[in-house]
C-alpha cells in the first residue's frame, strides 16, 4: 500500500482534495480572502503607500477628507491619514492580536481542560464553576472591562495588542477549556490508558503522552472560528474607543469611529473601506471553519458519498441480489 505523500497529510490541503461541490467553493473563497488578509498584514510596510501614521508627503500634507485621486487611491480620514495605508496597516495590527490571542487561549484552555477532566474532584468542579461564569457574562462588555483594567482604554502598539489579546483571552478560555475536558473524561476511561496505569506510567506522562494526544483534535475547527471572533472584538474594542493609539497602529475599529460624522455629509471612502475589511477577513476565516466543520462531521460526509452515486446505484444497493448473480440455480 502506497504511502499518502506529505502534501496530502497537510490540515487545510487535505480537507481541500476531500470536499466537493458548494463545499469546496465556500472553502477554496475562504481560502483566498484569508490569504489575502496575511499577506497585507505581513507585506504591510512593502505594499502600502504611506506610513499608518504619515501625514504628508512630497507635495506637503495630505489634507483631511481628500477624496480618492490618483495620489490617495482611497482618499484620506478626518484627521489627514491616507485611508488605503490605514487599512492595509490596520491587517497587521490585527494579525498580532489573533495570534497572540489564539497561542494564550489555547495554552491555558487545554491546561486546565487537562487538569480539570484528568484529575476531577474538587479541582474539577472549582474550574468548571469558573468557566461556566465567564462563559455566561457578556463577550463584548467583558473584553472591554479587562481592556481598561490592562490599558486604560489606550496603550502603544505592543500593550495595546497585549491589552486586547488578554481581554479576547479571557473569553476564549472557557470554551477550549469545556472542549478539551469533554474529550478528556472520554478518552481517560478507554483501555489504553488504563493499560498505561498497570504498567506504572506516571500521571504526567499519561496526561501529556496518551490523554492530551487524544483531546484535541477538533480544536483546529474552534481556532478558525475564534479568529474571526478575536477580529470583531478587536475592531468593536476600537469603534468604542477602547483600542490603540492611532500613532502607535492602525486599527480598522478605531478607523470606523471616526467616519461615523463623515457617512451624513456624504464622505463614503472614510467608513466603506476599512468597514469592508473588517467584514471581508472575518467572512474569509468564518468560511474555513465552517467548510472545516462539515467536512469533520462523518453524516455530511456520508451524505457526500451518496450524491455522488447514480440513480441505478442507489437502487441497486437497496435491492437484494438475484440468486443467479451469487452463483447459485433455481
Amino acid at each position: 500500500m502506497a504511502k499518502p505523500r506529505l502534501i496530502d497529510r497537510l490540515p487545510v490541503l487535505h480537507q481541500l482534495r476531500q470536499s466537493v461541490g458548494l463545499q469546496r467553493g465556500m472553502l477554496v473563497a475562504g481560502l483566498v480572502l484569508t490569504a489575502l488578509f496575511v499577506l497585507c498584514a505581513v507585506f504591510a510596510p512593502l505594499i502600502s503607500p504611506y506610513g499608518f501614521a504619515q501625514l504628508s508627503g512630497p507635495d506637503g500634507n495630505f489634507g483631511a477628507q481628500q477624496p480618492p485621486s490618483a495620489q490617495h487611491l482611497l482618499g484620506t480620514t478626518v484627521g489627514g491619514y491616507d485611508v488605503l495605508s490605514r487599512v492595509i496597516w490596520g491587517a497587521q495590527t490585527a494579525l498580532y492580536v489573533v495570534i497572540v490571542a489564539i497561542v494564550l487561549s489555547v495554552f491555558v484552555g487545554i491546561l486546565l481542560g487537562l487538569v480539570s477532566g484528568y484529575l476531577g474532584g474538587w479541582v474539577d468542579r472549582m474550574l468548571v464553576v469558573v468557566a461556566d461564569a465567564i462563559y455566561a457574562f457578556p463577550t463584548l462588555l467583558l473584553a472591554i472591562v479587562v481592556a481598561i483594567a490592562i490599558s486604560g482604554g489606550q496603550s502603544q502598539l505592543w500593550s495595546g495588542v497585549l491589552a486586547a489579546a488578554a481581554s479576547i483571552t479571557v473569553v476564549f478560555i472557557p470554551q477550549y477549556f469545556r472542549v478539551v475536558r469533554a474529550e478528556v473524561v472520554r478518552v481517560k476511561s478507554e483501555a489504553f490508558i488504563e493499560s498505561a496505569k498497570v504498567i506504572g506510567a506516571s500521571t504526567s506522562r499519561i496526561m501529556f503522552r496518551h490523554v492530551l494526544r487524544n483531546s484535541t483534535r477538533t480544536l483546529p475547527l474552534i481556532i478558525t472560528l475564534n479568529a474571526s471572533e478575536a477580529i470583531s472584538t478587536l475592531a468593536a474594542l476600537g469603534f468604542l474607543g477602547f483600542g490603540i493609539e492611532p500613532t502607535s497602529a492602525a486599527e480598522w475599529g478605531y478607523d470606523l469611529n471616526k467616519s461615523i460624522s463623515d457617512v451624513a455629509a456624504g464622505i463614503w471612502w472614510t467608513s466603506i473601506p476599512p468597514g469592508l475589511a473588517i467584514v471581508m477577513t472575518v467572512l474569509g476565516i468564518t468560511l474555513i471553519g465552517e467548510s472545516l466543520n462539515d467536512l469533520a462531521d462523518p453524516r455530511l460526509r456520508a451524505r457526500r458519498r451518496a450524491t455522488k452515486q447514480t440513480p441505478a446505484d442507489a437502487l441497486a444497493a437497496t435491492q437484494p441480489a438475484r440468486r443467479e448473480f451469487m452463483g447459485e440455480v433455481e
